[in-house]
């Protein structure tokens, strides 16, 4: 009687070493990480607050560029935006790595399965800004809610809203242009997912989905987050910030060339006559342009400061840039396969629509 008592209880006392030296080992870790973060941030503080210094020096100094002259313009903006957005790129997606690691698409479906519409729609709004989200996803992440049994209006008013309301596009608004123009788009970006979805749901297009989807079976499991170390998700901040910023750093580079560009060469006047308030086609055009165009926020906002530096009409900016970003033709072609032509039609044909009223009524106001 006494040797089996005696032997849990031995069991018991070895385990709780063994767990107290795993818990000393993962907070030394997380010690070593906080330490090693604080350390960046001061790094990344300094070589932030020398840009536009190195920037002149280089464009007036090293390369002996004359001031006021059209290429100096445009090569002391290239200097000086390229390593503030991509700085400001890899400190938005390093702390965007470690909130989404609460938010998995597993998780995401899981809420929204059963929600009602309207209540539902804006949930999907929201919960597409922190959700992780790209072309290349679309059709599983489609496929995924609508077998889960998301509504297909609900499921479009994420598939709009990640894209398009994402919040490395939000911080960089910010940083670029204050709260006031971030505060604005992320409203209006949320308030076209709403009401697209809202539409598409009211117009029971269910029939339009490819049927093989319906077919498919509901997927179960996925990995849950809720236990992830602090340390953890430290990592997956990193991860996501040499994954993400590994693959966009050529399309912002190649966005602020183009900004450099326009912000060099191309005239006040011609830019405000084509893109200013007085032409009342501005807005369809730039909706119209920005479709077939394949870039993401970080590439593309670089584009929308030079063109706001040249005269061109907010409201008309960004219609282009929610094109760009929430209407591209890449996405169209990737959800063909889930979707019919008409859907497809009708789903570009609301958030369009959308679009254009943001952009009139923001040329209106501002």
């Amino acid at each position: 009687m006494s040797v089996s008592v005696g032997e849990p209880v031995t069991e018991a006392a070895r385990a709780r070493p063994a767990g107290r030296g795993a818990a000393k080992r993962r907070d030394a870790r997380l010690a070593r990480y906080l330490a090693a973060c604080a350390a960046a941030c001061v790094i990344w503080a300094v070589v932030y607050a020398m840009l536009s210094s190195a920037a002149a020096w280089l464009t007036y100094d090293a390369l002996g560029l004359a001031r006021g002259s059209r290429r100096s313009a445009a090569v002391a903006f290239f200097a000086f935006e390229a390593p503030k957005v991509l700085m400001l790129l890899v400190l938005v997606v390093f702390g965007v790595g470690i909130v989404r690691s609460f938010f998995t698409p597993e998780r995401t479906r899981r809420v929204l399965a059963g929600r009602r519409e309207s209540a539902g729609n804006v949930l999907a709004a929201l919960l597409g800004i922190v959700t992780p989200f790209c072309s290349c996803s679309a059709v599983p992440l489609f496929i995924g809610f609508v077998t889960a049994g998301v509504p297909l209006g609900v499921t479009f008013s994420f598939l709009v809203s990640a894209p398009m309301v994402n919040e490395v596009a939000l911080v960089l608004l910010f940083g670029l242009f204050g709260w006031k123009v971030a505060a604005l788009y992320a409203g209006t970006g949320v308030l076209i997912a709403v009401t697209a979805g809202w539409t598409i749901g009211r117009l029971h297009l269910e029939r339009h989905v490819e049927e093989w989807v319906f077919a498919v079976p509901a997927g179960g499991g996925g990995l849950e987050d809720d236990r992830l170390a602090w340390a953890d998700r430290i990592e997956a901040g990193w991860r996501a910030m040499t994954d993400i910023v590994g693959r966009v750093w050529p399309y912002v580079l190649a966005g602020i060339a183009v900004g450099a560009g326009i912000h060099g060469y191309v005239p006040e006047q011609f830019m405000a006559s084509i893109m200013g308030k007085g032409a009342w086609w501005s807005v369809p055009a730039a909706v119209l342009i920005g479709i077939p165009m394949y870039s993401n926020a970080a590439g593309i906002i670089p584009v929308v400061q030079a063109l706001l530096e040249k005269g061109a009409a907010l409201g008309t900016v960004l219609a282009f840039m929610m094109a760009v970003i929430g209407l591209s033709l890449p996405e169209a072609i990737i959800l063909r396969r889930v979707l019919k032509p008409t859907l497809i039609a009708v789903f570009v044909g609301v958030v369009g629509a959308g679009i254009l009223v943001v952009g009139y009524v923001f040329n209106v106001l501002f």
